[in-house]
């Protein structure tokens, strides 16, 4: 039988992320103020900054063991987003789903019995061939060097800067897990999920309010299947009439999108006009009603998202700037959840199943 592992709440501990020798002076400041206040023993502290310190993970990772390695990647994704753009926010998104449920581990590319790619809320990923062929590359001039889940971690980087987005550094050096289960995936945040769950989801992971607005900012592209809001268009909440929050001259057109009993399959943009470029109209479309995902726009409609948005859409020619730079910054805080280093997980030969 397979159990979901209960999240452990420890109250008035501010997570500390992944950090380099350089960030010691940081880590003593954070462990000062909290000691300060009586409220954490010393020593869970002191472990605490040390895990942080010991991850091992760090920008430029194969400079000597595979100095193409992001080379190599960052072109194999030019090459499928070229030819295919609704690749770009695949990876972003199985990006997200990996980190979300085991820790960036590449679990989600596991092909095992009940595996993690097979629950529902991964059935509609893609992009996964994008990384076959980028391991394949790999596997040619590095064989058993680069892991699976830096292969998506960087591919993740690069799809959003295909897309407009500025390039940030990806801190490298994880290695693959060696378990994959569906059950896990029930810890992804949903679209159903109110301001509370999905703030709570992303603190159980060490991520703020202001990364749950950025990270929620990468369905600037991608799309979503009429099966998935069709309930807001028409039943909402088990009513029959559609979710309030919908501006009401958006509304027909949504439902001339997705018609009542009508192809469940459908895709729908997430961002209305800018689906393929990565910019800050998505919070627009949230400002106006027009956000198409229930969680989408609620970011809009509690005090505590709200100020997030409109900051990011702000008054001046740098919002757009602004929300690239912060976007990096959020996904190298995701890219930091759970990661495994050293003697931890291995290197896959391929990255659908283990060695």
């Amino acid at each position: 039988m397979c159990l979901a592992p209960t999240p452990i709440t420890i109250k008035d501990v501010i997570p500390i992320p992944t950090l380099h020798l350089n960030h010691y002076p940081q880590i003593f400041v954070a462990m000062e103020a909290l000691y300060s206040n009586n409220k954490t023993p010393i020593l869970f502290l002191i472990i605490l900054a040390m895990s942080a310190l010991g991850q091992g993970t760090r920008v430029g990772f194969y400079r000597t063991t595979c100095p193409r390695a992001e080379i190599i990647v960052q072109s194999v994704v030019q090459s499928f987003v070229n030819s295919n753009p609704t690749i770009a926010p695949g990876l972003l998104r199985m990006f997200f789903h990996d980190c979300f449920v085991r820790g960036c581990d590449a679990s989600i590319l596991l092909d095992v019995s009940y595996a993690e790619k097979t629950a529902p809320p991964n059935s509609r990923l893609r992009g996964f061939e994008v990384i076959d062929a980028a391991k394949s590359q790999l596997e040619t001039i590095c064989p058993g060097v680069v892991s699976c889940a830096d292969i998506l971690a960087l591919a993740a980087r690069d799809s959003v800067v295909q897309s407009g987005g500025f390039w940030w550094e990806v801190r490298t050096g994880r290695r693959d897990g060696l378990v994959s289960r569906d059950c896990d995936a029930t810890n992804l945040p949903g679209r159903k999920d109110s301001i509370e769950v999905q703030i709570r989801k992303f603190a159980e992971k060490g991520l703020n309010i202001q990364d749950l607005v950025t990270l929620t900012g990468g369905h600037t592209i991608g799309t979503a299947a009429c099966a998935l809001l069709c309930s807001r268009l028409y039943h909402f909440n088990n009513t029959t009439g559609p979710d309030p929050a919908i501006n009401q001259t958006f509304l027909p057109h949504l439902r001339s999108l997705c018609p009542e009993g009508g192809d469940g399959a459908k895709r729908v943009d997430l961002d209305t006009g800018s689906v393929h470029k990565f910019d800050i109209s998505y919070y627009e479309n949230l400002k106006n009603g027009r956000g198409i995902l229930e969680s989408d726009s609620q970011l809009w409609n509690d005090p505590r998202t709200q100020r997030f948005v409109e900051w990011f859409l702000g008054g001046s020619r740098q919002q757009q700037s602004k929300f690239s730079v912060e976007f990096g910054k959020s996904m190298v805080r995701l890219g930091d959840i759970g990661v495994k280093t050293g003697d931890k997980g291995e290197i896959r030969r391929v990255c659908n199943a283990i060695n």
